[in-house]
């Protein structure tokens, strides 16, 4: 299940994220997203779990939960919508 995580601390990082998750089970994937521009945190991220149960106990023991100084927000992803592609090409 893929797990979105918001309200993260500008400061986290992938293996803090993986870490908060993985008492709850397997991670297979934790990943904070950064700003293509600057390269600083976007302030949330995604963690895949492969077991669902462990993934609904991940969403309810995390949603809310503490993490330097700021109250997450943790629900289940919703799937990526698809773009539509257009570009700026004059072809």
């Amino acid at each position: 299940m893929n797990i979105f995580v918001g309200n993260l601390p500008f400061s986290a990082n992938d293996d803090e994220l993986r870490e908060a998750f993985s008492r709850f089970g397997a991670v297979d994937s934790a990943q904070v997203i950064m700003d293509r521009e600057t390269g600083r945190s976007r302030g949330f991220g995604f963690v895949e779990m492969p077991n669902n149960d462990e993934a609904q106990q991940a969403i309810s023991g995390m949603n809310g939960a503490d993490m330097g100084g700021r109250p997450l927000t943790v629900n289940e992803a919703r799937p990526k919508a698809p773009r539509d592609g257009g570009g700026g090409g004059r072809w």
